[in-house]
């Protein structure tokens, strides 16, 4: 729930600076000045490629999210007691030490997605949310269509 207040907040920011900026952009353009149409293209250009970047990372939620729900449906979530903060943040040295379990099951089998899900857990556990996003895009990939 706290992500998607996140995310819902993000997309307003982003649309009120869509309006704010796209009037500037437009007033840049009709100056007929070059630097002014070079800027008020530049602030025409840039809304829209935050729009795409946020579109993309909600596309990427929606399917991680999907496939979540489907591994849990099937108890095939990771099930290792790990210690917790009050926050849900799961201690970084537990995440760690479960992390091998998991990178041992995608060697074992590189094209099962229901693996490369579970490691992205694990190095989301561990702290590292680069390597989990890749392993959660992998998963994606791996998946069949309309899972």
């Amino acid at each position: 729930m706290k992500t998607r207040f996140g995310v819902a907040l993000m997309a307003a920011a982003l649309l009120l600076y869509i309006v704010l900026v796209g009037g500037r952009a437009v007033a840049f353009v009709g100056t007929g000045d070059p630097v002014g149409i070079a800027m008020g293209a530049a602030l025409i250009v840039l809304p829209v490629i935050a729009v795409w970047a946020l579109g993309r990372e909600l596309w990427f939620g929606v399917r991680a999210e999907r496939l979540g729900k489907r591994l849990e449906a099937e108890g095939g979530l990771p099930d290792d007691a790990v210690h917790a903060a009050p926050s849900g943040r799961v201690d970084r040295a537990d995440g760690e030490a479960v992390f091998p379990k998991y990178r041992n099951q995608v060697e074992d089998a590189p094209d099962d997605w229901r693996a490369w899900y579970r490691l992205g857990l694990a190095y989301d556990a561990a702290g590292d949310r680069r390597r989990a996003r890749e392993a959660i895009r992998k998963s994606i990939s791996l998946a069949p269509r309309g899972a």
